[in-house]
């Protein structure tokens, strides 16, 4: 029996594929062109926008639908708790189905969140992507995607629907927890290093929300963009850019919000042009959960399914998620009627079936792998999320060195924070998300409190607790009784922060959008009654967004600040206010001062920043990339002379870090540009390189940064990306505000407009000096 050319593994995959569609027929092309999302909720408290609305008519007859074959299987996981040996049992044995339904025996691709973790019960919950950031550590990230991609191998699933590369432009928007910060320089070398980790384990990365869904009015999510032509060419975009070029993503989410009145599903410039024939991408893009119909539902650009339909897929849309709806029997009828090219269903099905056969399941001997034992919270995996979340604390400040406690002091541990495992968590941990819609199921994995961890951390200290008050609930009640725990203390940490939850159900999260910055519910007034007793308050935030402080600045014994750290967060915690772990996180968005005044991050221009012509300072209390240390640094023999060069040139910036203190440490060095004179407005200081090294004490290592003019290229009046000729600053900094060295460059020769090979990373090179 002769094997089909599209069976053959040994004939290029363009032409299997060109093979297989020319033998399919219109309804069995368009089948691989949607999911099926069997299980999901049809009440109000789903996990997607209008969830209750998009679902409440779309059940499918499974057994007649898989006859055209399958595009993508949704969530078989992460829908509702499933041992995950079971559950892996299940997905083999419906792809079997699909696989025997169809004259082809193509199998679905099965797609699963996995944000901060594989959202499946019993898997590893790590820490979000903004404490990701805080980490300034890509390897790190890097070795923990990779864990997950292995995880989601093990049990059948193909795709990942992460990262995120949202860009925080407000840093209200409930979704700045899924970010790694307000800089795209960080967005984008964190972000292409979870790609790579990923995709190393054969795992399709899916960059989201592509492009501009930080940017929406008023920090309310779904809403317009008002990002000007710059701003979403330098700040938003950037970040995909790296990712796709420099980590490998084979699929892209089309963002639910719209630019300029252009829904980003139905934009063929952002889609296609851009994506596609600028930048080369070859995978697959993919709908955000019910995007395509939002044309007609939410954003009103199409009057019928069909008109949607038409749009997202002349736009670039390959794939409808999470189920069929509006890709199924009316599309297809609407093709055969001619209201709806053909060509498009074959644009997309090619690009689907390009990726199934990179993923081995257009092979003839392709059979489902059923593991025989499934560990999704492995000691491995802990100690990743260990290490990542003690890398992501950050001290922001220690004024009197109250940190690290003494051993066998007596500590009031107050508020609603402190005794809560789900503190933890972001909105897209499967106890989070998927959990709280089924009581009395157990979290399935161990998540310490800080409470438990400090009483671990501390055996020979006297440890009392008071809640205090709700996290969001207006109930003073319980702050009589904390002061008085607080009182009998030596010190009291005060464990404050945010409930994770999805449209409104939290107070950060998906849908969880807030007016200003101040702490949720009654806990300021609950921190206010703490600091009047006189007794030393640490304050430890568990957000996932920065809030206002100053209110509380120079009151305060210490600040400790940790984004949504992950199962292990509660030791890690407990090990930086013990001294067992030394602080070396850094903010990946600045503190605020006060609670109004935004939007607002660091990347200003001078009319953004505080001036004269306005009463409001926007000045942050904790600048970007701020974070302090039990040891100290310093930053010595810069090698660094004012020179000029080209606007094709590089050059070399050294530096040697050397811990003075008396026990090992990390110290970021961060390096800025400063244009002082530019054809455009540009922001005053931009992250364009950093480095992070351990250092023992006394131990020391020199840091080369090589810049290349094309980190200074901007976009232009004309809408050109350019490197312009003229004076430019390099700045060594400890944060965005904390400058320690400053090289003055003088660029000459012509205005360049970098190639689409352009440079986009500073390469680093770290040589040990010294071991101490």
């Amino acid at each position: 029996m002769t094997t089909a050319p599209w069976r053959d593994p040994a004939l290029p995959a363009a032409a299997r594929v060109d093979d297989l569609l020319s033998r399919m027929t219109l309804e069995e092309k368009t089948a691989q062109l949607y999911g099926v999302w069997v299980g999901a909720a049809t009440d109000g408290d789903g996990v997607a926008p209008h969830q209750h609305d998009m679902t409440a008519d779309s059940a499918v007859d499974w057994d007649e639908l898989i006859t055209g074959g399958l595009g993508q299987l949704t969530r078989p996981f992460g829908t509702a708790p499933v041992d995950p040996a079971l559950g892996a049992r299940a997905l083999a044995g419906a792809q079997r189905r699909i696989a025997a339904a169809g004259r082809f025996g193509i199998p679905a691709v099965a797609h699963e969140e996995c944000l901060a973790g594989f959202t499946a019960w019993r898997a590893t919950a790590y820490p979000v992507p903004l404490a990701w950031g805080a980490a300034f550590d890509p390897s790190l990230v890097e070795e923990m995607a990779r864990h997950i991609g292995r995880d989601l191998r093990a049990v059948g699933v193909h795709q990942g629907l992460a990262p995120v590369l949202d860009v925080v432009r407000d840093p209200r928007w409930g979704r700045v927890e899924e970010t790694i910060g307000e800089d795209p320089y960080l967005v984008g070398t964190v972000g292409a290093a979870y790609v790579r980790g990923l995709e190393s384990a054969g795992v399709v990365a899916t960059l989201k929300h592509f492009a501009g869904y930080a940017s929406s009015a008023g920090a309310r999510n779904l809403a317009p963009v008002r990002a000007g032509t710059r701003e979403f060419a330098d700040v938003t975009l950037p970040p995909f850019e790296m990712a796709l070029r420099e980590g490998g993503a084979r699929s892209v989410m089309a963002a639910y919000t719209e630019r300029d009145g252009v829904p980003a599903s139905a934009d063929p410039e952002l889609l296609t042009r851009l994506l596609r024939e600028e930048w080369g991408f070859t995978g697959t893009v993919v709908a955000d959960y019910f995007g395509i119909g939002f044309l007609q539902t939410l954003h009103r650009v199409a009057g019928t399914p069909v008109q949607a339909a038409r749009l997202a897929l002349e736009a670039g849309i390959d794939v409808e998620l999470p189920t069929v709806k509006y890709y199924g029997d009316a599309l297809i009828a609407a093709v055969r009627a001619g209201e709806v090219p053909e060509e498009l269903i074959d644009r997309s099905a090619r690009r689907v079936l390009l990726q199934k056969c990179e993923l081995g399941l257009l092979d003839e001997d392709w059979q489902p792998e059923v593991p025989e034992r499934v560990d999704l919270d492995s000691a491995a995996n802990r100690a990743v999320a260990r290490r990542l979340a003690e890398e992501s604390v950050v001290l922001l400040d220690n004024p009197d060195g109250l940190l690290p406690l003494s051993p066998d002091t007596r500590i009031a541990v107050v508020g609603p924070r402190a005794a809560d495992a789900l503190a933890m968590l972001g909105c897209y941990s499967f106890p989070s998300h998927v959990l709280t819609h089924h009581p009395g199921t157990e979290l399935g994995i161990e998540i310490p409190t800080v409470l438990e961890s400090l009483r671990a951390e501390l055996p020979d200290a006297k440890v009392t607790f008071a809640e205090g008050c709700p996290v969001s609930d207006p109930d003073t009640t319980g702050i009589e009784e904390a002061v008085a725990r607080a009182a009998e203390a030596d010190v009291c940490v005060a464990v404050l922060g945010d409930r994770a939850g999805l449209f409104g159900r939290g107070t950060s999260g998906e849908g969880c959008d807030v007016a200003d910055l101040r702490l949720p519910g009654v806990q300021g007034a609950l921190l206010d009654a703490l600091v009047a007793t006189g007794v030393p308050v640490v304050l430890v935030l568990l957000t996932g967004r920065p809030y206002a402080l100053g209110r509380w600045h120079g009151r305060l014994g210490a600040v400790v600040q940790a984004f949504f750290p992950g199962e292990e967060g509660g030791p890690a915690v407990a090990g930086v206010l013990s001294g067992r772990v030394n602080p070396s996180g850094r903010l990946p968005v600045s503190v605020p001062r006060v609670t109004g005044g935004q939007p607002w991050t660091y990347l200003q221009p001078p009319l953004g920043l505080a001036g004269e012509v306005s009463n409001l300072d926007p000045t942050p209390l904790y600048p970007f990339g701020h974070g302090r240390s039990y040891t100290t640094f310093a930053w010595e023999d810069v090698d660094g002379p004012e020179t000029a060069l080209g606007t094709d040139g590089s050059y070399d910036l050294s530096l040697t870090v050397r811990n003075t203190g008396d026990r090992a440490g990390a110290d970021v060095v961060q390096l800025y540009l400063h244009d002082p004179v530019a054809g455009v407005t540009r922001p005053d200081v931009r992250l364009i390189g950093y480095q992070r090294l351990e250092l023992p004490a006394g131990g020391s290592a020199r840091v080369t940064f090589r810049f290349h003019t094309d980190l200074s290229a901007f976009t232009d009046r004309a809408g050109r990306r350019v490197v312009e000729p003229g004076d430019l600053e390099l700045r060594l900094g400890a944060s965005s505000a904390d400058v320690r060295h400053t090289v003055r460059l003088s660029l000459t020769g012509p205005v360049r407009e970098p190639g689409p090979d352009r440079r986009l990373r500073c390469e680093t090179r770290v040589s040990e000096q010294g071991r101490g």
